[in-house]
């Protein structure tokens, strides 16, 4: 048990040094610890989903039972599971990635934690601005992929002929859903990049500003490609949050180009014949 307890902790086995470098076996011995910490939160929220897999079970199936009651009397539809270990594989699929998503604040913190003594202070100060925005953005992504899909479902299984029944393998929806939901969250973050990009001197908001309209045309294909049906309103949901993202990532680029050439001009330039006072 103490033996265990000591794996939990990571304890540094050598002291530090005063350069604030860690010997390589006692990084091992963290991330060990961080990776078992992380397995052992996963594993708890997972047994607690267990408890919830009904409740669970409706949250994904809503935005299908939103379209269902959608369509026309004459669309017949139905959600199914395949093979005799079917539910059961249904139950620990949905538990563990409801325990992935559930646990992620911890599991990232660890990751946070590790990586974060060997950055300097600039890079901490930005990363922990793009740990606090990106999180929320994703989120705000998700919810938006989840209120639209309905939508697109109800298009989708629109097409079935009035001769055929539709049939719904739920690991295939499944597996639908939680690419759409990453889609949408994944989308929301690019104007982040952009921002990151900028701040690392690579983009500038001059260009953004120049190539404005192509961002606008690229923004609209990518939503048309990324939403599941044909129906305008899943690329719009997608393409005008996206689009206010991109104009205040330019708007902030621009500010932070201002700021930085009032800091270059506010710098002495001395010429390459001239004698530095240091």
């Amino acid at each position: 048990m103490r033996g265990f307890l000591q794996v939990l902790r990571g304890t540094p086995q050598h002291p530090v040094g005063p350069d604030g470098r860690m010997p390589l076996s006692d990084h091992f011995r963290e991330l060990r610890a961080r990776v078992v910490r992380s397995a052992l939160v996963l594993v708890t929220v997972f047994g607690v989903a267990l408890f919830f897999y009904d409740q669970l079970l409706d949250l994904v199936l809503d935005p299908y039972n939103n379209a269902r009651r959608q369509l026309d009397a004459d669309v017949q539809t139905m959600a199914y599971v395949e093979g005799a270990t079917g539910p059961l594989m249904l139950q620990l699929k949905l538990c563990g990635v409801a325990a992935i998503v559930l646990s992620s604040p911890y599991w990232l913190s660890q990751i946070w934690g590790f990586v974060l003594p060997g950055l300097h202070r600039d890079e901490r100060r930005w990363s922990r601005i793009f740990a606090a925005v990106a999180g929320p953005l994703f989120l705000a992504g998700v919810a938006t992929g989840y209120y639209v899909l309905p939508k697109g479902l109800e298009v989708l299984i629109g097409f079935t002929p009035d001769q055929l029944q539709s049939l719904v393998e739920f690991g295939t929806y499944f597996s639908f859903l939680t690419r759409m939901l990453l889609v949408f969250g994944v989308a929301f973050e690019i104007p982040l990049f952009v921002i990151l990009l900028n701040l690392a001197g690579v983009v500038s908001g001059k260009a953004l500003g120049r190539h404005r309209p192509w961002i606008v045309i690229g923004t609209f294909v990518f939503a048309a490609v990324a939403t599941p049906s044909t129906e305008p309103f899943s690329m719009l949901a997608l393409a005008l949050p996206m689009l206010l993202l991109f104009l205040v990532a330019e708007v902030v680029a621009r500010t932070v180009d201002r700021v930085r050439a009032r800091r270059a001009a506010a710098q002495p330039v001395w010429g390459d014949d001239e004698v530095s006072p240091i």
